[in-house]
């Protein structure tokens, strides 16, 4: 089960990857290069929270939820002081849509994440 968290994460990379190409390509107002870069920024910060998660394993129940529950909290702040920066180098030409395609980024990680790792502590 720990090999098919870091597969499934690779492939949700894949998959939004895909997805933010294909809205490149059709819609060139959002911003390739921020998405991106904020769907990389999220698999690093996944494969982190699977280690800080893996570490609290062999604890108690409370040691796992402590670990989902800061890494959750590292995950939203490492995207609010990206979105933060982002919008302080581009006030002027600040597209909106892409500050919301990243927060959706960020919503389905933490919503694979959860469940990836809830499964592995029941087994």
């Amino acid at each position: 089960m720990k090999k098919q968290f870091i597969i499934s994460v690779i492939v949700i990379f894949i998959v939004l990857t895909v997805v933010l190409f294909a809205l490149k390509t059709n819609m060139p107002a959002f911003q390739f290069s921020v998405l991106e870069t904020g769907n990389t920024i999220m698999v690093l910060l996944s494969v982190v929270t699977y280690l800080i998660v893996n570490k609290q394993m062999g604890g108690s129940t409370q040691a796992f939820v402590r670990g989902v529950y800061s890494a959750s909290f590292l995950k939203l702040m490492v995207c609010m002081v990206s979105i933060l920066v982002y919008v302080l180098l581009n006030r002027v030409h600040i597209h909106k849509p892409s500050v919301f395609v990243l927060f959706g980024i960020y919503a389905v990680y933490t919503i694979a994440e959860t469940w990836l790792l809830s499964r592995i502590v029941r087994e």
